[in-house]
């Protein structure tokens, strides 16, 4: 046994004896109505809209934020991700707009935004703004990996206690051939593949996740590791493992969804591991291999400085992975991640294609 198999199999141990996060789930919310005098469209049948002729920069100035941020916020977990093109919102403002998402639809207060763990304590940006470069990408991939797009596909840090509810990115720097796109999918939806007995199955199960290899990450970038708080008390030390349901709750939308990703879950806790690797490579197979719950976002290029395409996502339900096809050129963006609140599970969770009235998947 090698010294990560047996690190595995202690954690293993460790966790199989708890018990998933339960609770009775709250009223969803309901969006208010206060953005419909924006033109808007949904991308997809199943995930993603696109605003036009809106500045999120003027919604953080209005008498009426509060309003307006609780809608979006709504609107981001009912569709995954929300797109805005031409923004002038800057690192400051991006994290002002992602926690109060948050905040407005009720996060604990001892949330607040993330540091990553390979974010510099010297960073021009702050602490809680992730510089997203394709020089930093280049470093990061060196060494024996796979190069397939498959393996992109994450949540950002499941590996905490503690993840994260929702995140914005803008991209202010891209390649004049364009690339770089970057999908989403929706955890909503892959639930709803699932046969009900294996869906029920699945809800007894959690999951480890980590991401160790943020500490090689941290060694060819020569910085330290970020191992104070990151955005919650819970979120604290260089370990970077957490266990959480295999199947959670949105508090916002009260939708199931299936809450593993290639990225960073490990094991399933309880079976074996031939077990959990079946079991794990079938669900992440529902994510990477079906184009009707995705959807790619082309950003815009020529943009004038300070001015970018923006994404704002929810963590809880879906999610994403970049496109790495722009070679050498420069692509930039600056992004910022909340905290949300500890992933749970409840019974009285809904499957999304029911509570819209649609047909089940399965007929």
């Amino acid at each position: 046994m090698t010294a990560t198999q047996a690190q595995t199999q202690t954690r293993h141990d460790s966790h199989v004896k708890g018990s998933i996060a339960l609770r009775a789930h709250p009223t969803p919310l309901q969006r208010n109505g206060s953005l419909n005098k924006y033109e808007s469209f949904d991308v997809t049948p199943v995930i993603g809209s696109e605003y036009k002729d809106i500045q999120l920069s003027d919604i953080l100035n209005s008498a009426d934020k509060d309003v307006l941020l609780k809608d979006l916020a709504v609107q981001v977990s009912q569709r995954g991700v929300v797109f805005f093109r031409g923004q002038d919102i800057t690192a400051e403002q991006e994290k002002e707009l992602v926690d109060a998402l948050g905040v407005l639809t009720g996060k604990p207060s001892t949330s607040t935004l993330h540091i990553h763990p390979t974010t510099e304590d010297t960073s021009p940006k702050g602490d809680q703004i992730s510089i997203i470069t394709s020089k930093r990408q280049s470093e990061y991939s060196r060494g024996d990996r796979s190069k397939l797009a498959s393996v992109g596909w994450h949540a950002d840090i499941t590996f905490e206690p503690v993840p994260s509810d929702y995140a914005i990115l803008k991209i202010h720097t891209n390649p004049d051939a364009g690339g770089g796109d970057t999908l989403w999918a929706s955890g909503y939806e892959v639930y709803s593949r699932l046969s009900p007995p294996f869906a029920k199955y699945l809800e007894g199960l959690e999951a480890l996740h980590e991401a160790s290899f943020f500490k090689d990450a941290a060694k060819n970038y020569g910085i330290d590791l970020r191992e104070g708080e990151r955005g919650s008390p819970a979120n604290k030390g260089g370990d970077l493992s957490a266990v959480h349901p295999v199947i959670r709750v949105n508090p916002v939308t009260g939708l199931k969804s299936v809450f593993v990703n290639k990225g960073f879950t490990r094991r399933i806790l309880g079976i074996t591991k031939d077990e959990s690797d079946l079991v794990l490579n079938y669900l992440f197979s529902l994510v990477s291999e079906n184009h009707d719950l995705q959807v790619r976002f082309r950003w815009s290029t020529n943009n004038k400085p300070g001015i970018g395409d923006v994404a704002i996502w929810d963590n809880r339900s879906n999610y994403h992975t970049a496109t790495f096809d722009y070679g050498r050129s420069l692509r930039v963006g600056d992004r910022a991640v909340s905290i949300g609140e500890k992933p749970y599970f409840a019974h009285d969770g809904k499957e999304r294609r029911e509570s819209l009235g649609l047909p089940s998947w399965h007929q």
